[in-house]
């Protein structure tokens, strides 16, 4: 497969794609069956246990943008992995990730959330300080200790690679590199000047339901027109949305403007990203990098949606924006109200995730057919398998791998 990015070629692609999907009248000839996604994918404790250990800590996860450590010492401390994890901007100018665990007594190197050190990490139990690349520096009263290696002693690393101004983190030290990891949906990125973004906005919900019933939630369209009536309904055409499947089980879907020409008044004014496309412009490109990162890219900016699995009932998740680099002084103002403007879809999509959370665990609850516009779920749910191994997962909680020739 040739590694071509957002050229002339492929947005005339995209955009013929969008066309068919518009055209046509029944589920494209030969597209497999899809069979149910089992029920007990949702609720089973076993099966949240499973994900958490062999797909969730063993996949690069989406962390932190470089404006919250934006100086050498700045630093913040990530809690979606298996343990607190420490990140922090060094000397060098690198950023590193470690786990917040003392290698004396196991007590926490740092006790708030972000902020900034100096010249050393302190624990606060007995003393034991680490410079800002994680070397152990010294101990505490060291005439107690008989050659103590301090090239042993470091802080512990957790893998952490930047795409851009995000930073990432995996806990398998086995794992691909990031940048092959995202290089099936990156390619469709790098017109944009993504390195000039800054964070405009960041907020955290905590969500009373499977993470799953969210995910899903932002891998298709489906529902907007009885969930979003007043908002997405009005403005994107679900009937020509087009669906792209790619390796690692990232995709994407192209949800073309109701009006032709038609212009988000809210973004009037604002400030553009360099090299935006026809199809930033009239398409709605929504990407999903897996497993939990959703990228809806307007030329103005972008929301960015994580959802973190908390309990096999309850997820968090995490709404950012993104948008070029205005330079010095406050954000424009319009950003106020399109923050808003999201802010509205996002609790309409919560209003009904976290009541499904107890529909889910009804008799009822047999499992769940997918449509044709629905694949993406099923690519996504294929891909947590392939990363766990089927092997691992019990017979009755296994997804049939039927989509592998949809994949491009």
């Amino acid at each position: 497969m040739k590694d071509i990015g957002l050229d002339s070629g492929t947005i005339s692609d995209w955009i013929s794609r969008v066309a068919r999907e518009r055209a046509r009248l029944s589920r494209p000839v030969g597209f497999p069956e899809l069979p149910d996604v089992p029920a007990g994918r949702y609720i089973d404790d076993d099966f949240f246990a499973l994900e958490r250990t062999a797909m969730w800590q063993r996949t690069w996860l989406y962390a932190a943008h470089i404006d919250q450590l934006s100086e050498p010492g700045h630093f913040l401390v990530w809690t979606h992995g298996s343990a607190p994890i420490l990140i922090i901007h060094g000397d060098d100018g690198d950023v590193r990730a470690f786990y917040n665990t003392c290698r004396h007594r196991g007590a926490p190197v740092v006790r708030t959330s972000s902020g900034r050190v100096g010249n050393l990490l302190v624990c606060g139990y007995h003393g034991w300080s680490y410079d800002r690349q994680g070397t152990l520096h010294k101990v505490t009263e060291p005439r107690d200790w008989k050659d103590v290696d301090r090239a042993c002693r470091g802080l512990v690393p957790v893998r952490c690679e930047r795409f851009e101004n995000w930073i990432f983190v995996c806990e398998d030290f086995d794992a691909e590199p990031l940048s092959d990891f995202i290089s099936p949906l990156a390619r469709y990125l790098r017109h944009l000047p993504l390195g000039h973004l800054r964070l405009v906005d960041r907020r955290e919900l905590d969500v009373r339901c499977n993470v799953k019933i969210l995910m899903e939630n932002f891998l298709e369209v489906y529902h907007f027109k009885l969930l979003h009536p007043g908002t997405t309904e009005r403005i994107f055409d679900n009937q020509g949305t087009s669906v792209h499947l790619w390796r690692n089980g990232h995709s994407m879907m192209l949800s073309p403007n109701r009006r032709e020409g038609w212009v988000d008044p809210g973004t009037v004014g604002m400030l553009e990203m360099e090299n935006s496309t026809d199809i930033e412009r009239h398409f709605n490109p929504s990407y999903s990098l897996f497993p939990n990162l959703i990228l809806p890219i307007a030329p103005t900016g972008m929301p960015c949606v994580a959802i973190w699995p908390k309990t096999v009932r309850t997820s968090v998740m995490e709404v950012l924006w993104f948008a070029p680099d205005w330079g010095g002084g406050e954000r424009d103002p319009l950003w106020d109200t399109r923050i808003e403007n999201f802010d509205r879809i996002v609790d309409e999509d919560i209003q009904l995730a976290e009541p499904m959370q107890e529909t889910i665990e009804s008799p009822g609850f047999r499992g769940v057919p997918l449509n044709y516009q629905e694949r993406r779920i099923y690519h996504w749910h294929e891909e947590i398998d392939r990363r766990i191994g089927v092997d691992c997962i019990h017979p009755s909680l296994r997804v049939a791998p039927v989509l592998g020739d949809y994949v491009e």
